[in-house]
């Protein structure tokens, strides 16, 4: 059985079937498209079936043909619901499509007819109806309360069934009174209907008492659905108190997936699967009683293929055996067409299931096959087509050109194009072969010609022949001398960076053309990537050279030449060694470990063809930079040596070693690291530095170090012992410091002036013992913040809304301020809720900005130093000068006489609270520039000269104790060339 081949002409192949379709009857293109495309050659062409009846698009003008598209105009639910197949059809056979089912979107209108009204008791349970109109495919309910759009809430009480419609209250209350309309949605077109309105009221004639559930909506005892969509399972119940809805699995528990809806009142699957099939309990209980239900949830899936069957072509008399195999639930039958007609069991025909047999292919099973599998739930076609061969013997190419190498086998095929099989003869001139010990036809047609020689040449003829006809073909065979490959030289050593050149010289017969090519441990060298180190040069029709050049440790191997003829093929090889740096060394171990060495062995690598010389040890730890050589014993490691240790180690750190080897060529890769190891612990040897220390508060020693590296702590427990005395003192005080990260200690003894000298040291220590000190230092005890306040302390105002405060420093000693700090408040204020500020240096004045005008201020200094304050100044008072005048100069006039201009306008009389008048401000600015030209006076008037022409802008403010006052209007006065205008 043959694969078919992609032939000018095929049978049918589906492009595009028929789908699915919902056509709204409301659209406003009144044309439903059924869509059907297939290839084939020739093309096909298309009916059409409904419902199994064939369209006849020539009685009913409804119905027109697009290509494979069927068009219906006009279209209704009563003649055109239902399944669409399409069939296409040529001069290779026929194939129908999956089928498409069309149905049509509608919603209709409620009935008009007045509903009666609902009348309850309070607490009772109600239903109330929808009755929804026609309508396709599913709708959406909602119920509206009273008017639209106020839409009725679902929670634990009430409910809106998707499956009814209907609305459904637990326990009526005085606020569900009123009037309820149903509102439905198709869920395709959006249409929206509403229904009548049902009025709810309640009965006067008492309260409904408590009363247990009664299960009022629910899922259906049996509920199928397809894999992979959302099922969503109903359950409400009315009742006094209102229910509390429950589920639970049969025998199982609830998917994870699911979710609780609508106060539990639905649960919601999502991405169903067989495996959430089962039987679900819902139940509803209150104080007063219980009830459940159960329903069974069954998942079915679409038939599936597995495995589908493929265009085929066989010779004449061969078997046919196809298999198709689809997956589903309920299990899929299959069933068999060709050329869109059933097929049975019959004759050399035998169909099982999804498996088909034909037995003797003739001409006539030629023709589109279909499998369908199908359930109950649909159905899925597998398509293909099968070809009979029928052809007399053909050969192409014809006749063929054989050469031979002397000496060698050779093979004469003989396979022509024929269905069915041919017979096949050979015959050398008149005479058929007979088959011998050197001479065999093989199974295949070959002829075998063993251990070839000159007398074998000449021309060989294949006869094949079958019931349509026969046909010959003739193979000349020529036999040459066997080719000879030199390549040279055999065996070259090379050091790495050299080049070589290796030559490969054929000698063959002259009458046919060699081609060569170059291998590299056995796979072809490509010259394009690998062109920076390999050249083929062609030297002579016979020689070929290969350029190495630059080369690396990964060029060593071998080389090989292969010289191909038309009749033979010869193949030698040569090997390249190359010298460079030694291999990584193997696995290094950690033999023995000390506080400062390490016995390490390893396994020798490649020495490249370069004896080893030396290796060298290299450490990492967290506290290097990488890697680092390390001292070891023996010094020098020879390169006949497998093991050394590794000497000056630091005690109690984390080490990896790893081992590089060196030859006369250069120094290798190293080797993979070892294993991380820590050396064993040792009493500390390494001191703090940079002792040193002062500052702090009264009465107290500060000492300072920098903190020793953990590289250096040598063992757990590690620590400081701070040793001090005051100068002139023999004995020492020790204090221990036990974190190794502490930078500082703090000694207090009230006892000591400021300033006093110690003799300092610090040392180290850890659970092994006591380390070396540093070197003696002297350091100084603190002098301590501020003692005394700053004296005489003054404070004035300078406006409405700065003071400045004037200090002096206090007497000199220890707690030399570096600062100080002024705190102010106001008059009927909270000192603590002041404000501070201090000053940038060591100034002794401040201006404080930004207070209220005509007030009282309490003002305190304290200096401060890197220690801290010292005490507040006693505190001063100043008020604030009253504001500035607010009202501006008003009414300016001015006269010009040539270059001066004399100014005067309406004195400024103060206001109660604003500061009294002293004068005035008269600024002149040249228009375009920033500077301002002032002039002061103490009278409403005064005299400006204008010393250039231009456009010059004059303002007036007035002047007050407690500042300027508000602006007046401008004045313009333009110039030219000495004289005046004005504007």
């Amino acid at each position: 059985m043959l694969k078919l081949n992609q032939s000018e002409e095929f049978g049918p192949v589906f492009i595009q079937e028929p789908d699915d379709v919902i056509f709204s009857l409301d659209s406003d293109e009144k044309k439903v498209v059924m869509h059907c495309e297939a290839r084939g050659n020739p093309p096909p062409t298309y009916s059409w079936y409904i419902n199994g009846t064939e369209v006849d698009a020539d009685a009913d003008y409804r119905f027109s043909f697009i290509d494979g598209n069927l068009i219906i105009t006009n279209a209704s639910e009563i003649t055109d619901y239902g399944k669409y197949q399409c069939k296409a059809d040529n001069s290779f056979g026929t194939v129908l499509s999956r089928e498409g089912f069309l149905q049509f979107a509608y919603l209709g209108a409620f009935s008009t007819k007045t509903r009666g009204g609902v009348s309850v008791r309070e607490g009772q349970g109600v239903v109330l109806m929808c009755t929804p109109p026609p309508h396709s495919p599913e709708i959406i309910y909602s119920w509206v309360f009273n008017e639209f759009p106020s839409f009725v809430a679902e929670d634990s009480r009430r409910f809106i069934s998707q499956d009814t419609g209907n609305l459904y209250i637990s326990k009526v209350q005085p606020s569900d009174v009123g009037s309820y309309i149903c509102l439905v949605k198709n869920t395709v077109t959006n249409a929206r209907v509403l229904s009548p309105p049902t009025p709810l009221t309640l009965k006067t004639d008492g309260v409904m008492g408590e009363y247990e559930p009664k299960i009022e909506v629910h899922f259906p005892t049996s509920v199928l659905a397809a894999r992979g969509v959302t099922v969503r399972l109903e359950c409400f119940a009315l009742g006094n108190p209102v229910p509390t809805i429950t589920w639970r699995k049969i025998n199982g528990n609830i998917p994870k997936k699911a979710r609780l809806r609508k106060s539990q009142a639905i649960l919601e699957i999502p991405n169903i699967q067989l495996e959430d099939s089962g039987t679900y309990e819902c139940k509803a209980e209150n104080p007063r009683g219980g009830t459940a239900f159960k329903g069974h949830l069954q998942v079915y899936t679409l038939p599936q293929w597995v495995r589908m069957i493929n265009d085929t072509q066989m010779d004449s008399g061969e078997k046919l055996q196809w298999e198709c195999k689809a997956m589903g639930r309920p299990r899929p039958t299959y069933r068999w067409l060709r050329n869109g007609l059933p097929l049975t069991s019959q004759g050399r025909m035998e169909i099982l299931n999804g498996e088909l047999t034909i037995q003797r292919v003739q001409q006539t099973d030629s023709g589109m096959y279909q499998c369908v599998a199908e359930n109950k739930y649909g159905a899925v076609y597998s398509n293909a087509e099968l070809k009979i061969l029928a052809s007399a013997p053909v050969f192409i190419p014809n006749p063929i050109r054989v050469i031979a190498t002397l000496g060698k086998d050779v093979s004469l095929e003989c396979k022509p194009r024929a269905s069915p099989k041919p017979r096949i003869t050979w015959k050398r001139g008149d005479r058929r072969i007979q088959p011998s010990k050197r001479i065999m036809l093989l199974r295949n047609n070959t002829l075998r010609i063993v251990n070839s020689s000159r007398a074998d040449e000449g021309s060989y003829v294949c006869r094949a022949e079958n019931q349509l006809g026969s046909a010959e073909m003739t193979a000349i065979l020529w036999v040459k001398e066997a080719m000879r490959v030199e390549l040279s030289p055999i065996r070259v050593e090379v050091t790495v960076g050299e080049s070589v050149v290796l030559s490969c010289k054929a000698s063959h017969d002259t009458s046919l053309d060699v081609a060569f090519q170059w291998f590299f441990n056995q796979k072809p060298i490509n010259f394009q990537e690998d062109g920076g180190h390999f050249e083929y040069i062609q030297t002579q029709s016979s020689t070929v050279d290969l350029m190495i050049r630059s080369i690396l440790l990964r060029h060593a191997g071998k080389y090989g030449c292969r010289a191909q003829t038309s009749a033979d093929t010869v193949f030698a090889e040569a090997e390249l060694l190359v010298r460079g740096p030694p291999g990584p060394p193997g696995v290094v171990i950690v033999e023995e470990i000390t506080d400062t060495t390490a016995t390490l062995s390893w396994t020798r690598g490649l020495d490249n063809h370069s004896p080893i010389s030396t290796y060298n040890l290299q450490a990492r730890s967290p506290f290097s930079l990488g890697w680092q050589t390390v001292k070891t014993d023996p010094d020098p490691v020879t390169g006949d040596m497998e093991s050394a240790m590794a000497v000056e180690l630091n005690p109690w750190v984390e080490y990896e070693f790893r081992v590089v080897a060196s030859n006369a060529i250069g120094t290798g890769d190293p080797s993979a690291p070892s294993r991380g190891v820590r050396t064993k612990e040792a009493v500390p040897s390494v001191a703090p530095t940079n002792v040193s220390g002062g500052n702090g508060r009264r009465h107290e020693l500060v000492i300072s170090w920098e903190p020793v590296s953990e590289e250096f702590q040598n063992g757990e427990g590690f620590g400081y012992i701070v040793a001090f005395r005051a100068n002139g003192t023999r004995g020492w005080k020790e204090k221990m410091v036990t974190s190794a990260d502490s930078t500082t200690y703090k000694y207090r003894d009230e006892t000591f002036p400021p300033l006093t000298p110690f003799e300092v040291k610090v040392g180290v220590y850890n659970n092994k013992g006591d380390g070396p000190f540093s070197k003696v230092v002297v350091i100084h005890s603190a002098e301590g913040e501020p003692r005394e306040p700053p004296s005489d302390v003054k404070a004035y105002s300078i406006s409405s809304s700065e003071i400045r405060v004037i200090w002096k420093p206090p007497n000199p000693g220890p707690g030399k301020p570096r600062g100080y700090e002024v705190s102010y408040w106001k008059d009927m204020e909270q000192e603590e809720s002041g404000t501070k500020q201090r000053t940038q240096k060591n100034e002794t004045s401040m201006v404080l900005t930004g207070l209220e005008s005509n007030s009282v201020y309490h003002v305190t200094v304290k200096g401060f130093n890197s220690i801290g304050q010292g005490p507040a100044s006693a505190a001063v008072t100043a008020r604030t000068r009253k504001a500035p005048p607010t009202q501006p100069p008003t009414n300016l006039m001015w006269i010009q006489e040539g270059n001066n201009v004399s100014l005067s306008w309406n004195p400024v009389k103060a206001k109660e609270n604003e500061s009294d008048v002293i004068g005035y401000m008269v600024l002149l600015r040249q228009e375009g520039r920033g500077h301002n030209q002032v002039t002061r006076t103490i009278n409403p008037s005064t005299m400006l000269s204008l010393p250039e022409g231009g456009t010059y802008i004059i303002e007036v403010r007035a002047l007050s104790e407690g500042g300027e006052g508000a602006v007046s209007s401008q004045v313009r006065v333009v110039t030219s060339s000495g004289k005046t205008g004005t504007s």
